[in-house]
Parts: C-alpha cells; sequence; structure tokens
C-alpha cells in the first residue's frame, strides 16, 4: 500500500477555535464537518484534529478524564464518527491526538490510583515517599512552572506531573499501564482512524530511580526555571523507545496508517531520529523551525542538513497551537501578506512531511489576548514575560464583516483580533493574489512535482538573506531548484550553468540573463 503521509501535507485543526456550529462559543466535531469542503479545496491529504476528548478542560484537552468518549463541549462520539465518514468522502486522512503520558486528575485512574497505596491501580501513576525533610523527591521541574511533585493527603506521597499538577504522569513502567494505553489505542483503530499524533511522545517514561537532573553547565540566564536542568531522568528514557516498537506494532495491523511524535528535546534533530528509525514510529516533528529565529537560510539549512539518517524521515511545522505564529515569530508585528507567502511557499518545499497549522493558510499574525481574557494556564502563569498559547489560538476568521469573523453567534471563548477579520476566508477566496489563493496554489504544485513530494534535498552556498536547494526525485528524473530570498531588498543570485526553465512557482521572482531575480520576501522554482 503507498505511504500517503510520506511527503504528504498535513492540516492541523485546534477544535476549539476552528468553527462552532452550535453558537456556544467553542468550535466542535459537527463544526470541523461542516468545513470539509474547505479543506478539501485546499489540497492537503489530511487532517490531524488535537485532542476533543473528555476532559475538565484545565489544559484544554490535554488533560484527559476519558480517552475512549467525546467530550460534550465538542460533541459525541457519532459527531466523531460522521467526521472520520466525511473525510474519507473528502479523500482526507484524519490523524487523532493522543495524549498518553498523563491523563486529568479526574480521571477514573487517578481517582482508584491516589484512594490509597495497596488498590488495584495504586502503581499506575509516577508515585513517591517525601524526603527525611517532608521534601519532593527529587529536583524535577514542571514545564508550566515549579516542581513537577505535588503532595497528596490521601496518600501521603508525591506524584509527579511534567505539565500542570492536574495532569499526573501515567507510570509507564508498569505493565498492566501499557496494555491500557494499547488498549486506547485499539479502540480508535477499530473505529477507522488513519493515524495517531502522539503528544510529548518522548516522555512516557521516566528514571525509575527517580534521581535528581544535572543543571546545564551554561548561565544563560533561562526565563524559566525548567530550562536550568539538563533532563536526563524525566524524559527521552531508552525504555521509551521500546514502546514506541510496540505501538507501531498495533498500528500496522490496521493497515497503511500513520504515527508521528511531538518530541520535546535540547537534541532536535537526533531525539527525532532515535523516534523514527526503522520499526519505530513513521515521522516525527520537533520544535528547531517552531522556536528558534530570526528566520535565516543558516537556520533553515541546520535543520534540514541535519537530518542525516538514510531511513528515518522528517516532518516539518512553521507554527502549532503551541507556539507564536510563524509571520509574527519571524516577522514581527509589521510583517505582510509577502513574508506570509514567503513561508508557505518554503514551507511547501522542504523535504519530509509538512504540517499546516489552521489559520496559515490565511497568514494570520498572532492575535492580541488582553490578560482578563487569558485562558491558557502557562500564559497566565509565566504573564507578563510571556502572554503563553492564546495568541495562536484564537478562532478563525471566517466572514470578515461578521461579528467574531462569522466564527460563532455568540462571543467565543477567545476574542477575534480586529486584524484577523481583514484577512477573513471569505475576503480571500475571490482574491487570486490572496495568501489563501497562494496556499492553494503552493500544495497543488508541491503534489504535482515529485521530486517536492519525495526527493532528495541538497543545499547550494549562497549569502544570507538567500536560501538555495536542489530536491531531486531520482525515479522520475526531475530535478528542481528552489530559491527564497529571506530578506527586505531585492536580491540577484548567479544560477547553476545550465538550461533552466521556470516553474512558475507562483511567487515574486524571475529569471533573467541567467541570474534569478528575487524580490523583497521573494521565492523561485526552476527546472533543470
Amino acid at each position: 500500500m503507498s505511504e500517503w503521509w510520506r511527503g504528504g501535507v498535513i492540516y492541523q485543526v485546534y477544535p476549539r477555535s476552528f468553527c462552532d456550529s452550535d453558537g456556544d462559543g467553542v468550535g466542535d466535531l459537527p463544526g470541523i464537518v461542516s468545513r470539509l469542503d474547505y479543506l478539501a479545496d485546499l489540497g492537503v491529504d489530511g487532517v490531524w484534529v488535537s485532542p476533543f476528548f473528555k476532559s475538565p478542560m484545565r489544559d484544554f484537552g490535554y488533560d484527559i478524564s476519558d480517552y475512549c468518549d467525546v467530550d460534550p463541549t465538542f460533541g459525541t462520539l457519532a459527531d466523531f464518527d460522521a467526521l472520520l465518514a466525511g473525510a474519507h468522502e473528502h479523500d482526507l486522512k484524519l490523524v487523532i491526538d493522543q495524549v498518553y503520558s498523563h491523563t486529568s486528575d479526574q480521571h477514573p485512574w487517578f481517582k482508584e490510583s491516589r484512594s490509597s497505596r495497596d488498590n488495584p491501580k495504586a502503581d499506575w501513576y509516577v508515585w513517591a515517599d517525601a524526603r527525611p525533610d517532608g521534601g519532593p523527591p527529587n529536583n524535577w521541574i514542571s514545564l508550566f512552572g515549579g516542581q513537577a511533585w505535588s503532595w497528596d493527603s490521601r496518600r501521603r506521597q508525591y506524584y509527579m506531573h511534567n505539565f500542570l499538577s492536574e495532569q499526573p504522569d501515567l507510570n509507564f513502567h508498569n505493565p498492566a499501564v501499557r496494555e491500557a494505553i494499547l488498549n486506547v489505542a485499539r479502540f480508535w483503530l477499530a473505529r477507522g482512524v488513519d493515524g495517531f499524533r502522539l503528544d510529548v511522545a518522548n516522555f512516557y517514561f521516566c528514571d525509575p530511580q527517580l534521581r535528581s537532573n544535572p543543571p546545564k553547565s551554561e548561565h544563560g540566564g533561562f526565563a524559566r526555571p525548567y530550562w536550568h536542568q539538563r533532563h536526563l531522568h524525566d524524559r527521552s528514557q531508552p525504555e521509551n523507545l521500546d514502546f514506541m516498537s510496540e505501538l507501531r506494532s498495533e498500528v500496522d495491523r490496521h493497515g497503511e496508517l500513520m504515527t508521528v511524535a511531538e518530541i520535546g528535546s535540547d537534541s532536535y534533530i537526533a531525539r527525532s531520529i532515535e523516534y523514527t528509525e526503522p520499526g519505530r514510529l513513521h515521522t516525527a516533528y520537533n520544535f528547531m523551525l517552531l522556536e528558534n529565529g530570526p528566520l535565516t537560510a543558516a537556520l533553515i539549512r541546520d535543520a534540514l542538513e541535519s537530518w542525516t539518517s538514510e531511513t528515518a524521515w522528517p516532518s516539518w511545522s512553521f507554527s502549532n497551537h503551541d507556539v507564536l505564529r510563524s509571520r509574527t515569530r519571524w516577522g514581527g508585528e509589521d510583517a505582510g501578506d509577502a513574508f506570509a507567502q514567503l513561508l508557505m511557499g518554503l514551507l511547501l518545499c522542504l523535504r519530509g512531511t509538512i504540517f499546516i497549522y489552521q489559520g496559515e493558510e490565511l497568514g494570520l499574525p498572532q492575535a492580541d489576548v488582553p490578560f482578563e481574557r487569558l485562558q491558557d494556564p502557562e500564559g497566565i502563569r509565566f504573564w507578563p514575560d510571556s502572554l503563553g498559547r492564546d495568541g495562536c489560538r484564537t478562532p478563525i476568521p471566517w466572514q470578515g464583516d461578521q461579528p467574531n469573523a462569522g466564527f460563532s453567534a455568540t462571543e467565543p471563548w477567545l476574542p477575534v483580533d480586529r486584524r484577523h477579520h481583514a484577512l477573513a476566508v471569505d475576503r480571500q477566496e475571490s482574491d487570486p493574489v490572496s495568501t489563501l489563493a497562494h496556499t492553494r496554489r503552493f500544495v497543488a504544485f508541491r503534489k504535482a512535482h515529485p521530486a517536492l513530494r519525495l526527493g532528495s534535498i541538497t543545499f547550494i552556498d549562497a549569502p544570507e538573506p538567500i536560501l538555495a536547494f536542489r530536491r531531486e526525485d531520482k525515479d522520475s528524473g526531475e530535478m528542481l531548484l528552489c530559491l527564497f530570498n529571506l530578506g527586505s531588498a531585492e536580491q540577484r543570485f548567479t544560477l547553476p550553468t545550465g538550461t533552466w526553465t521556470d516553474c512558475d512557482y507562483g511567487m515574486p521572482g524571475r529569471v533573467e540573463s541567467g541570474d534569478a531575480i528575487l524580490p523583497p520576501w521573494g521565492g523561485l522554482v526552476v527546472r533543470g
């Protein structure tokens, strides 16, 4: 069977903010169904839907209280089945989030586990006695600030949580836990999903000896305590890789599906390769191009050239629900549509599987969410140093002249940025030079060229801010030269000796007397 995901384009839906079908201010599964025509028109191969499972919503769905049911906020299991069927009718694959590292503290498993030290699920979570001085067992830090341990007065022990205290970590050293998680996977595989996105996939196991992490040797004035440690013992344990293989075997029994890991690690590329070598997961993405900046040719080249494995397959994204939108993060508050289109064109020329976050196809900037409207517990905790993740999670603008940009008939859970009205879908649909129109063209261009979808990538030396690379597919014999100007001034690049044909890529670049002329934020693809 065809490896549909290899080199494919997958669109991430954050359901709370995609489309509200019932007017309660929160997006839902029927809302996604109502927009399947839109997703199909983008030309993407599949859709990844962020968590929609039962949850107290302390972390907006990443704190799950029932892995095998839909939260009423989003609909019902019947609504999910309708979404799955509708996606397949539109020739779209459907990939769903799976959050295995931790549950909600309202999950029945945790309620039973915390009830005593000798119940059947007593060892399903990471519990530890206090030190003689009453403190936690080690120095591990939560990503959301403070200790990664909370005291439970019923068990008179600490439990571990890499994130919120309401998100206790499962104990994957317990075979019963691993089997329970595999049963969750089997539940959704039996319903017919096309794959899983695995949240914090390298966080499942921790050191069974609970050894403290050493400090980082450098002293960089890190903004958060978490980054002061070398995370040797609270994540990326060798046992984690064995479970990836076990999960992959289970997935492979159900056909040509995909598994994509989210990897959080200081060793961005090396860790991603480790998780996607043969027999493990199909692919993985990391935060190298989601967190770092500024945007330079060196940054992109370093990320892609660091992926040295011949057998592991990469994935890339510039934005998602956890980071500043790339238009603002790399371009600043004044970045224009040309910059947004440059980013989309560049992303869709990279080697790997491509993930487009909802709103990127519209060129949305990071939304301005005032403090009093913040919802993200991370943003509230670290304000004013960080406004958290709410600014990239605001509703999609569908109709520019409607209240709430047509997302909802009532005030949505997060406000719609006033700038987003002008970028609404209905405003861009009829504009042939809009970012939406360019995105559709770029996706179609990628699908039409095997060198872009499946070919190798070789970088060519060029002065900043020019990024130059070849994409070549041996089976078809196609060779493309991709050129991008990551700067605000026109650039001229002398093409290698040979005959080059402009591929009409849709960006403002041209060939002139053997040179590529690249306008500000322009790009060009030529065929050799």
